[in-house]
């Protein structure tokens, strides 16, 4: 899928927005059998300023892709560890932990993470469980099945989104 195609079909309004977001690239995933989910990936960057738009966009962008859910992630480095006697560190925001935590910040970006859990099986897998903000409910309960399926794609790691329990 190009990113091209995007900028052609996106709205005037937001389209000067959107003009100045280089797109670095764009991936399709399967959610189910018959949804997808089309990533784009924007430089890191420029992700403080692309939150501001971020709601319309991707509502203005759902519409043109009928039937696809929209998630924006900005791209991010992992450096290897460094070598035995190396003098040079690495820094905390390139590990692999910190970039996992953040892209996952950013698909649920809509919503906050207020929760997580890490669930350990007797035969050594382990499933997260991410608790979302309540508040955000009504835009983002039927993505939910969206977000494992990217999250999965990207990291590789088996995730449940789920909305913390209120005691009434």
């Amino acid at each position: 899928m190009k990113c091209m195609f995007l900028k052609k079909n996106c709205p005037w309004p937001l389209f000067s927005s959107l003009f100045l977001f280089s797109m670095r690239w764009c991936s399709q995933v399967d959610v189910s059998g018959t949804r997808k989910a089309v990533v784009i990936h924007v430089p890191y960057r420029l992700r403080k300023a692309f939150r501001k738009i971020h709601v319309r966009l991707v509502r203005e962008l759902e519409k043109k892709f009928s039937g696809k859910d929209v998630i924006f992630i900005a791209t991010r480095r992992i450096v290897r560890p460094p070598k035995k006697g190396s003098a040079v560190q690495r820094p905390r925001s390139r590990t692999l932990t910190s970039v996992h935590e953040a892209m996952l910040e950013d698909i649920v970006l809509p919503a906050e993470i207020v929760g997580k859990r890490i669930r350990y099986r007797l035969d050594g897998s382990k499933i997260i469980k991410i608790f979302l903000d309540p508040k955000e409910r009504n835009n983002t309960e039927y993505k939910l099945e969206t977000f494992a399926a990217v999250y999965r794609k990207l990291s590789g790691k088996d995730v449940v989104f789920e909305y913390p329990i209120t005691e009434a």
